[in-house]
């Protein structure tokens, strides 16, 4: 028998401090939750809008209410954590429309958050256009609010914005909320065939937001079929933000590996001929000052093989990059199988080979993906023939081939084609300019990272001048929520003023330390010329840190202000911290709880120097060591834009 109207469905969390609630409230599918006894997010409605058939928005009944558990673990081949509980409550309700349509919503609830998709109706093969995805979140309270806009120009690289919730426009997602008691994020998971979500508030309000459906260059927002699923509509939820942090919701919500055995996909540390670009020492075209030579390649596959880094990375090594404003005319037409002159692949392949280094490969698209996707299966098997298992996809342009939205639903329909084809090759990947991450990974285990953010390249030539020490402390709390970035840490030369006049890092040595740790990828690139660490005691630090985890957690934090973020080792008890700070000094206690109980370790400590500032003295940095045990609690002292970096060696 059909349920009453307006009866609700609670659903709890396993530990019963969260509480989503669905019901059909006047022929309305709404839902609400709350956490720790107080509302967050009041009644919102759920549904959609078609361009040739009529909405999925009121008129319903419930018809069924099934219930169900889950409670597993699984193991990540790689990442910031080896295991995994998968914990929660489920719901899952099938409505039914006036005209006899069913809807069905399916909700899992977590202790650290929630998430609920749709099952769109329909006959067999029946095709349809969703004009607008009526899913609403209206916040119990006008939160702080983190954001980065949509719709603009750079997508998803911008700075973050802290505003009151009432003040926010239209944004981008992870979006991170704080409140009395409670930390919040808006993301989705598992994004294939559909298009990006954004949040828009809708008029005349100011604490309800609507999910934004990043459109095709007609109007169209997704092109479906009946029994389409709908990414997961997710909502983190934890204590504070360094709870929020800890979040494993998003890989959760995603489906397990489909690839078997990924040991082909290797986490690694990379160095790469890409930094020199963007000081202005080196181009990507060819000419007198080209990057990407025979000779510089070999010269950096050298020093990785004596400092035990993994891979080098060759940007600029193919044809195609002397086009005037490739990244705007549309008529760039990048090949990825011909080499400029001055680079012999042959020669450099067998190179690295020699003295076991691989070489991550580097296709550039001018964001023109027709002639990508053309070029796709030859130029992975190019790739194959020399032995390159890793490849940087770059998506640089304002559109996708000049007219579609780079979050689309062509943006993320063509980028799996890439990712599939890769994984056919046993090859890994991490985009630049991507779709933003939605826990694909899990999925797809040769998806291993990814930029969507303003990474370190903008300190180093991006006529704004680059980022403000806040950015590094803003990240791990919004960007980071969605999965690993591919940030380009490592600068220890400070100093590139005679190219690049108006940038600088803004940070100190230390700090940069600090970020191998507090931003996670399992391919972390020490982005800094070679001969800018040679000699330099500190890159003991960057040889050491590994980039595969057995367990991760934030210790401290506040957005904005600083981070404390500790990590195992996956292969050894060795545990290593990083912490930073924005442009204010501070002194923070760690606990080293996190160490095994009655073990020993040397601590070997790369802090901040004497009178260390991220503006007039940022590569001072002072390397000392320490024996300390789990009751340990250490002084961190960082400057000015400074952090803090430490190896605990567990001791035999």
């Amino acid at each position: 028998m059909p349920a009453a109207a307006q009866e609700w469905h609670s659903v709890p969390s396993p530990d019963g401090r969260l509480t989503v609630e669905f019901a059909v409230d006047r022929g309305e599918a709404v839902y609400r939750a709350s956490f720790r006894g107080k509302p967050i997010i009041d009644r919102s409605l759920m549904g959609f809008r078609f361009k040739d058939a009529a909405p999925l928005e009121g008129g319903f009944t419930l018809k069924e209410a099934e219930r169900s558990t889950r409670d597993t673990t699984w193991e990540q081949p790689w990442g910031e954590q080896r295991l995994i509980r998968e914990r929660s409550n489920d719901l899952a309700v099938t409505l039914a429309a006036a005209d006899g349509r069913q809807l069905r919503i399916e909700f899992r609830v977590f202790d650290d958050g929630f998430g609920f998709r749709y099952i769109l109706p329909g006959t067999p093969d029946e095709r349809f256009v969703i004009s607008d995805e009526l899913t609403q979140f209206a916040f119990a309270q006008n939160y702080r609010a983190w954001w980065i806009p949509a719709y603009r120009e750079k997508f998803s690289e911008y700075e973050y914005s802290r505003s009151a919730l009432s003040a926010v426009s239209v944004v981008q997602t992870p979006f991170t909320l704080e409140g009395e008691g409670v930390a919040l994020a808006i993301h989705e998971a598992a994004l294939v065939d559909y298009a990006s979500m954004n949040l828009r508030m809708i008029a005349d309000n100011t604490r309800t937001l609507q999910a934004d459906l990043s459109p095709w260059s007609n109007g169209d927002r997704v092109r479906g079929r009946s029994g389409l699923k709908t990414p997961w509509r997710a909502v983190l939820v934890a204590d504070d933000a360094a709870q929020l942090a800890n979040s494993t919701l998003i890989l959760n919500l995603n489906e397990p590996n489909r690839l078997g055995d990924v040991s082909w996909a290797r986490p690694m540390k990379y160095i790469g001929i890409f930094w020199g670009m963007h000081i202005g020492r080196f181009t990507w075209e060819p000419g007198p000052d080209h990057g990407a030579t025979t000779a510089r390649a070999k010269e950096y596959i050298d020093f990785a093989a004596a400092n035990g880094i993994e891979g080098v990375l060759i940007e600029g090594w193919n044809k195609g990059w002397d086009a005037p404003q490739w990244w705007l005319n549309g008529h760039s037409r990048f090949s990825q199988t011909e080499t400029a002159d001055d680079f012999d692949i042959d020669a450099v392949a067998a190179y690295a080979k020699e003295l076991g280094v691989a070489i991550v490969g580097h296709h550039e698209t001018g964001a023109q993906v027709r002639d990508y996707l053309a070029q796709l299966d030859p130029a992975l098997a190019f790739y194959n023939r020399y032995g390159v298992s890793a490849i940087k996809l770059g998506y640089v342009g304002t559109r996708l081939d000049m007219t579609e939205w780079p979050d689309g639903q062509y943006a993320v329909e063509s980028f799996q084609q890439v990712v599939e084809a890769a994984a056919r090759r046993r090859i890994a990947i991490f985009p630049h300019e991507p779709v933003k991450d939605t826990g694909l990974r899990r999925t797809w285990p040769n998806l291993m990272s990814r930029e969507g953010a303003r990474g370190q390249e903008y300190n180093g030539g991006s006529p704004d001048t680059g980022n403000a020490p806040d950015h590094v402390a803003i990240l791990p709390f919004t960007r980071m929520l969605s999965g690993p970035l591919d940030y380009t840490p490592g600068v220890f030369g400070f100093d590139y003023r005679a190219k690049r006049p108006f940038n600088r890092v803004p940070s100190t040595l230390a700090q940069q330390l600090a970020l191998f740790v507090v931003l996670y990828s399992p391919v972390q690139m020490a982005v800094d010329l070679p001969e800018n660490y040679a000699g330099n005691p500190a890159f003991a630090f960057i040889r050491a840190v590994p980039t595969d985890w057995e367990r991760s957690v934030t210790l401290q934090g506040a957005i904005g202000d600083y981070v404390v973020t500790a990590r195992k080792d996956r292969h050894s008890d060795d545990w290593f911290v990083g912490a930073l700070t924005n442009e204010k000094a501070r002194n923070l206690a760690l606990p080293l709880t996190f160490l095994a109980p009655g073990r020993r370790y040397e601590a070997i400590i790369y802090a901040d120097g004497d009178g260390a500032n991220w503006k007039s003295a940022p590569e001072r940095v002072a390397i000392s060591r320490r024996i300390v045990t789990s009751t340990t609690v250490m002084g961190l002292t960082l400057a000015p834009g400074g952090g803090q970096a430490i190896q605990f060696r567990a001791i035999k």
